[in-house]
């Protein structure tokens, strides 16, 4: 009977609409939550909030081609969610078609990878693991430079940056322990994403939504 109850929690349908619908709760969230508090401000105005959720979500996934589906689900959810949201807050203004399409083509790059990143770090094999916790750290940490170095909003970098080394730091050890062998290449390649994701969110995503 529980092996069964676990055959149907794990189906398809049911794994992916469990993903769309966090992503709906997450977006319905990170807009309620604006302006609340400053803390609360920034860190649902991020690109990290959304990402970080997303992996977790494809760690909790048991099947890799489900995790890297749900990952793209979510985050199109996560974006539609939002963007309605604000359409009945009255918040979307002229642009707001433009700038969800654009948010939402970036979902579907970011969520696949991140779902991926997720599920990899729980459940892969071999060194690619500490790869993949990489991929999902240097969210935060390139957020954390841009925040810096683009905006000069340097007080909220340094937050950034803290929470993104800790990650670091915390998945480096959990790898360590799980018995990866070069463990170590999540503390060194986190920082070299964060600064191609950076050159990223500059060069490419800025100019997207500064176009639309």
């Amino acid at each position: 009977m529980a092996t069964a109850t676990a055959s149907r929690r794990d189906t398809p349908i049911t794994v992916l609409a469990a993903t769309v619908g966090f992503g709906l709760l997450l977006g319905w969230a990170t807009y309620g939550l604006h302006g609340t508090t400053p803390l609360l401000e920034r860190a649902t105005n991020s690109v990290s909030t959304w990402i970080i959720w997303t992996a977790a979500a494809g760690a909790l996934i048991r099947v890799r081609p489900l995790a890297v589906w749900g990952g793209a689900l979510m985050m199109l959810a996560t974006c539609g969610s939002y963007y309605a949201s604000s359409a009945l807050g009255d918040t979307f203004g002229a642009a707001g078609l433009g700038t969800a399409a654009v948010w939402s083509v970036a979902g579907l790059a970011g969520g696949p990878l991140l779902g991926w990143a997720g599920w990899t770090v729980r459940r892969g094999r071999g060194d690619v693991r500490a790869v993949a916790g990489a991929v999902i750290t240097m969210v935060v940490l390139g957020e954390a430079s841009w925040l810096g170095l683009t905006l000069h909003y340097w007080g909220q970098a340094v937050v950034f940056l803290t929470v993104g080394a800790l990650l670091t730091a915390l998945l480096t050890a959990y790898l360590a322990r799980a018995g990866v062998h070069r463990y170590w290449l999540c503390t060194v390649l986190a920082p070299v994403g964060g600064l191609a994701f950076h050159l990223a969110e500059e060069g490419i995503l800025n100019g997207l939504l500064g176009s639309v």
